[in-house]
């Protein structure tokens, strides 16, 4: 379905009303309002006056915009902004000098000619003396919501042209997850784009247990745009029709809106322990689907000696449950016995894998799910991150859209992507990983386009540390975040206002054309005019632009995506008339998505992409890898013992995606003091004499950071919760221990990975103390840029 890209309002009645939001402002009337654009947290048609951008207008269908958008007209050309091509001082003076000063002494601004230069004289350098092997592109990060300048593939497109480089696997959010799901079901990504569909949920589900909750903040955003808000609606019609909810979290705003919702408080990384339970209640009663155990999966029996205590001596009942929960023994029979009586859908969030052990509750949800026999049913089964990003559950065909080509890496070496600190550390040195075990290469280079290291990384002092070893970094940043402050060269990118792209994400509503909006700030360019000045340099031009300017990309691109769309039986018009319509919406198929619903009718025609082709409950493959710390199937692993009397958890943010736009007005209109806001149990706030609006230190034996109060009874008595995403802030730059003085809670997160199997991000296993903030509170320098020359 096609929309016009100038349509008014009037024209489109047939989507509900917006919810007008409290930042909402008509139109100026000099301004001129254009197509739309698609930014990884909606879609809005930007409002330009004077060709600068004055407000970013939400999509007119979408009844829940997100209020992020409010933030960038004036974020967009803030003081933070890289305004031209920098140079760190002694970087430039000394021929690559002084690693151990970064972050810490100025930048020196240069043309592009000269910045260009330089970046593909130490391209050549570390190739030369090193090879390709020594370069690391990791280039962790969301970046734009554009299907062509996506600076992730845009720079590995580029090193690959160049002889490749090490790169990295996997995610910060679902490390663990998707290590450990192809083994026992299927591919992460393909589960998500076949998630039952919220439609589904509300005509068949009865009880929603929701681990981990169903945070709307999280559903705020999807990678490649979120362009019609999901989770609000169909949770009001899910509890319109009657559906139950039990919220398993130590947060109550973890899931909030239904009429009947339950909040179970449970102890942070207990919920494997809650999931035995529940099944030890199961078998016991014989309220398990013995029928579909035999049927369907592997490795039932091996699972359940283990539950009934046979294996080890330890029965895994809700009596042993509730000392390690804090949820009554009673409770847990009832919920048990609820779930039996029930079209029960079992939901984990991606928070709950981001911890040691992180594989263990993902495996038990689908145990959970398998013995009480849903799975492939209507509105039963389980899910794996409804609420965690906006497009999952959606029901729309799962078309992807256009797609830019990186080509093939010929280095195979890679890393884990949250193992970063550990391969500039130790290079050389052995690591296990999903049954492989692989060496630790030796980085001299690192070369990063999208992304902040000093927000998604754990244990920030640490990584200080690290960051001295490379003897190069090269980034392409819009802003002065501490990633471009703690490099050698930094280059100035434009937005997606600033350039056009097509914006498309699996599952979303809508494909958009992103027309551009303002011109680019400063003397920024786009990622691909950057590593096409670069490719020109190194002798690879032809390689990298195949003779094709940007816009000719684009049309390529979706031309390519035309075949495979019609798998999805999409026909999309050609590409003069997408570009002049502005959208593309993507239909429904014909019936509702229902989760493995195919195996379920036939597993012998429609097996799972797993050794077996069943559920496996227990895995060969894995008990193969010979793994302590994730043995063949679900197990309760002791967490090692707290070292402070507070958990820390630190999620989502709900006013930026993850430290994006945390300069923009809706995120620094939400701190306390300048910092970013802590909440915690009232008993926990009077026993340390805090109140709400006061400055608190939240350390440990890692380091410590500042925040401000927040009291609240939503919380469980012993947790403290912040979001990630505050620009890293530190006292003193580059001085390894030093007060962070904004809130950024990695400086104090534990960077160890998940298991052997996964290596996965293992954040939320932290614990802290903090007391009052007694001093003169230190000034948040985080949006200013460093001295520039």
């Amino acid at each position: 379905m096609l929309l016009p890209a100038c349509s008014t309002s009037r024209s489109m009645r047939r989507w509900a009303a917006r919810r007008r939001l409290p930042a909402d402002r008509p139109p100026h009337p000099g301004a001129r309002t254009m197509s739309f654009t698609s930014l990884h947290w909606g879609a809005y048609r930007p409002q330009v006056e004077g060709g600068k951008l004055t407000a970013l207008l939400p999509a007119e269908w979408d009844t829940h915009p997100s209020p992020i958008g409010d933030s960038v007209a004036q974020a967009i050309t803030s003081p933070t902004r890289v305004m031209r091509s920098a140079v760190r001082r002694s970087f430039l003076e000394k021929n690559g000098g002084c690693p151990q000063l970064r972050g810490q002494e100025p930048f020196v601004e240069v043309s592009w000619a000269v910045a260009l230069d330089l970046v593909a004289k130490e391209l050549q350098r570390v190739r030369r003396e090193y090879g390709n092997q020594a370069i690391f592109g990791g280039s962790y990060g969301w970046g734009s919501a554009g299907r062509f300048h996506h600076a992730q593939s845009q720079l590995h497109r580029f090193l690959n042209c160049i002889g490749g480089y090490v790169s990295s696997t996997d995610s910060y959010s679902l490390g663990a997850g998707r290590v450990l799901m192809p083994h026992i079901v299927g591919n992460m990504d393909w589960l998500l784009a076949a998630h039952t569909s919220w439609n589904n949920l509300a005509e068949h589900c009865e009880l929603f247990v929701a681990f981990g909750g169903l945070p709307a903040k999280n559903a705020q955003t999807s990678p490649g745009g979120a362009s019609d808000h999901l989770l609000v609606d169909a949770l009001q019609r899910m509890s319109d029709a009657g559906v139950q909810f039990v919220n398993v979290s130590p947060l109550r705003d973890d899931l909030a809106g239904p009429t009947h919702n339950q909040w179970l408080a449970v102890r942070p990384g207990s919920d494997t322990a809650l999931m035995m339970a529940l099944c030890w209640v199961l078998i016991s009663e014989g309220l398990h689907n013995e029928d579909f155990v035999q049927r369907y999966t592997v490795g039932y029996e091996r699972f359940r000696d283990y539950l009934l205590g046979y294996t080890d001596g330890q029965p895994k009942d809700p009596r042993w449950a509730a000392a390690l929960t804090d949820i009554p023994a009673e409770q847990i029979v009832e919920l048990a016995r609820r779930m039996a009586s029930k079209r029960t859908m079992i939901n984990v969030a991606y928070s709950l894998q981001r911890s040691i052990h992180g594989e263990q509750p993902f495996w038990m949800t689908v145990t959970l799910a398998a013995l009480l026999g849903q799975i492939g049913l209507p509105g039963g089964g389980f899910g794996l991150g409804y609420g965690c990003m906006n497009n999952t559950g959606s029901g729309r065909k799962a078309f992807s859209g256009p797609r830019f080509s990186q080509g093939s890496n010929p280095i195979k070496a890679f890393i884990p992507v949250a193992r970063v600190t550990d391969m500039l550390l130790n290079p050389g040195t052995s690591f296990d990983y999903n049954g492989q075990q692989q060496t630790y290469p030796d980085i001299r280079l690192v070369y990063w386009a999208g992304g902040n290291i000093f927000h998604h990384h754990q244990d920030l002092n640490r990584l200080l540390e690290a960051w001295k070893r490379p003897q190069t970094i090269i980034v392409h940043e819009q802003f002065w975040t501490a990633q471009a402050r703690y490099s050698d060269i930094v280059l100035p990118a434009t937005t997606a206002l600033e350039r056009n792209d097509i914006g498309s994400s699996a599952s979303d509503r809508f494909m958009i054309a992103m027309q551009q909006a303002i011109e680019p700030v400063g003397e920024s360019r786009d990622d691909y005019s950057i590593l096409a000045g670069l490719a020109e340099r190194l002798g690879v031009e032809q390689a990298f632009t195949e003779g094709r300017d940007a816009q000719a990309w684009l049309q390529f691109i979706y031309d390519e995506s035309r075949e495979r769309a019609e798998t999805f039986e999409i026909a999309l018009p050609d590409f003069a008339q997408f570009w002049r319509d502005g959208l593309l919406e993507i239909d429904y198929p014909p019936t509702d998505n229902v989760l493995l619903k195919p195996f379920r009718d036939d597993p012998d025609t429609h097996p799972l992409p797993t050794p077996s082709g069943r559920i496996e409950i227990f895995s060969e493959r894995i008990a193969g890898f010979g793994y302590a710390d994730c043995p063949g199937h679900p197990v309760w692993l002791d967490k090692p013992a707290p070292t402070h009397a507070l958990h820390l958890l630190s999620n989502q943010p709900k006013t930026r995606l993850h430290s994006q736009y945390d300069h923009g007005s809706y995120s620094r209109a939400s701190k306390i003091q300048a910092r970013e806001p802590l909440t915690l149990n009232p008993l926990d706030a009077q026993l340390r004499g805090v109140v709400d609006g006061d400055v608190v230190k939240v350390f440990n034996e890692r380091g410590a950071f500042l925040a401000g109060v927040i009291v609240s009874d939503g919380i469980r008595p012993g947790v403290v919760q912040i979001a990630t995403g505050a620009w890293f802030d530190p006292l003193v730059h580059g001085e390894p221990g030093s007060l962070e003085k904004h809130g950024n809670p990695n400086v104090i997160t534990l960077d160890v990975g998940a298991s052997s199997l996964s290596q996965g991000c293992a954040a939320q296993t932290a614990s802290v103390e903090i007391v009052k903030w007694d001093q003169a509170v230190p000034p948040v320098t985080a949006f200013e840029p460093p001295p520039l020359l």
